[in-house]
């Protein structure tokens, strides 16, 4: 298994329980193909350097996890059409 470490940030104007479903809704998706998450940091609503789709802050997420190289691309698949997230990165760690 590989290390990864996504990075990711939610728009600002979810309430804490629809923070907490879309949280876990990562966790689970790692979970789900063959990942294991290592730590998950909610670092809080933070100010962006620039406006993205009319957000001028957003509540930034840090995962560190265990996984394939699929657990990754399928994290980045879903990701990108969720509307919830503005921005994510996924880095692997191991290079």
């Amino acid at each position: 298994m590989r290390n990864y470490e996504l990075m990711y940030v939610i728009k600002p104007d979810v309430d804490e329980e629809k923070l907490a479903e879309v949280i876990e809704k990562y966790n689970n998706l790692i979970a789900n193909n063959k990942g294991e998450v290592v730590t998950a940091d909610k670092w809080g609503k933070r100010r962006l350097a620039y406006e993205i789709n009319d957000c001028r802050e957003g509540i930034y997420m840090l995962v560190n996890f265990k996984g394939e190289a699929e657990t990754a691309q399928e994290i980045d698949r879903i990701m990108k059409i969720s509307d919830e997230i503005l921005r994510f990165m996924i880095i692997n760690r191991d290079k």
